[in-house]
């Protein structure tokens, strides 16, 4: 029934925003030039690695020019890539990755390989025992306000809780959070 409803909601929500989504890329793309997406390494569902889809937010070679977290204020972040960050608009290419399988609508947010470190091996199992999501239970409750700890919790309260009212819930949630204009 999860699968169904990922499938479901992200064709629906592709095609409603077709047209938006050009509109965003031409954004980026005058702003700050070709690649509009980012692409990345994430790791997925028992462990794969999937390539992650994002509006580009940063400069073309960010990951040269500072740390691998962001911070408010980071200088490299592009002019049309603090109104994406800020909206969330930027992660909307991620239905795509919903619509593909690499992820849900609903999971705990997707790592990158190396925050395997930031887990003991129980808790990485769990964690990668369900699809990464779009949005996750530390974002409806804290956007990305959360700390690593709060984060690490919500996301291992997630899977050991996950069904689909639950998803439901959270979704409300996020929702909620952006309307809200609760910050990046």
């Amino acid at each position: 029934m999860k699968r169904a409803l990922d499938v479901v909601v992200s064709a629906f929500a592709l095609a409603l925003l077709a047209l938006p989504l050009l509109l965003v890329a031409a954004l980026v793309w005058i702003d700050s030039g070709r690649p509009v997406l980012f692409v990345q390494q994430r790791v997925g569902r028992d462990g794969r690695l999937f390539a992650l889809l994002k509006f580009r937010s940063m400069v073309v070679d960010a990951h040269t020019r500072g740390p691998l977290r962001t911070a408010s204020g980071d200088p490299r972040i592009t002019r049309s890539g603090r109104l994406l960050r800020r909206t969330s608009v930027d992660e909307l290419p991620q239905l795509i990755n919903v619509l593909r399988g690499d992820m849900s609508l609903v999971g705990p947010r997707p790592d990158l390989p190396g925050q395997r470190a930031d887990y003991t091996e129980a808790q990485w199992a769990l964690r990668c025992s369900v699809r990464p999501g779009l949005t996750g239970l530390a974002q409806a409750r804290y956007r990305s306000r959360a700390t690593p700890r709060q984060r690490l919790e919500a996301d291992l309260d997630y899977v050991a809780r996950h069904g689909l009212c639950r998803d439901l819930g959270i979704l409300g949630l996020t929702v909620a959070q952006l309307l809200h204009r609760s910050g990046n």
